[in-house]
């Protein structure tokens, strides 16, 4: 009887690890994108992941990698990633380099950059224009232009007609 009741305490035991694991699976991390390419920056992709072992498995086959070593580094300073919890630390849309056997990180030239960076002098420019459409004009027109941020543009245009046409 005292074997039967332990053997039953086991079986109980064993069905609820069995519940909670169909039941309530583990919760994976949710699915982040990130950009990965080969060691000379030829091919850049973009991956979703949520792992470690899946990005490097989807960068492997996106990239068409056939080497059987390869490490996963980051792009800007070639710290190599290779725990879970710092994978799981990073930013959304890090750029990785999937560096082959025994391929070396290497800074990336400044000079294969296609996109120069622009400095903005100021937040608004103001042109002031006074003209005269007539030599007979009194006032003369004025125009007004004004550009913030080098993006947005708004003008007026106020021509002032002589004291004669006004008073027709």
């Amino acid at each position: 009887m005292f074997f039967f009741s332990l053997n039953c305490r086991s079986v109980t035991t064993a069905s609820a690890s069995l519940t909670r694991k169909v039941l309530f699976p583990p919760l994976l991390p949710p699915q982040r994108p990130f950009r990965v390419s080969n060691s000379d920056r030829s091919r850049r992709k973009g991956v979703v992941a949520s792992t470690l072992k899946e990005l490097v498995d989807k960068a492997i086959d996106t990239l068409l990698i056939t080497a059987g070593v390869v490490t996963l580094v980051l792009e800007e300073d070639g710290t190599v990633v290779d725990t879970e919890e710092f994978f799981q630390s990073l930013e959304i849309n890090t750029n990785f380099l999937l560096l082959e056997g025994g391929q070396k990180w290497t800074q990336e030239r400044k000079a294969t950059r296609s996109t120069p960076q622009t400095h903005k002098k100021g937040i608004a420019n103001v042109t002031l224009d006074l003209y005269k459409l007539h030599p007979r004009d009194f006032i003369g027109c004025l125009n007004i232009k004004a550009t913030f941020y080098e993006m947005y543009t708004v003008s007026c245009d106020i021509q002032c007609l002589g004291a004669k046409k006004v008073l027709r």
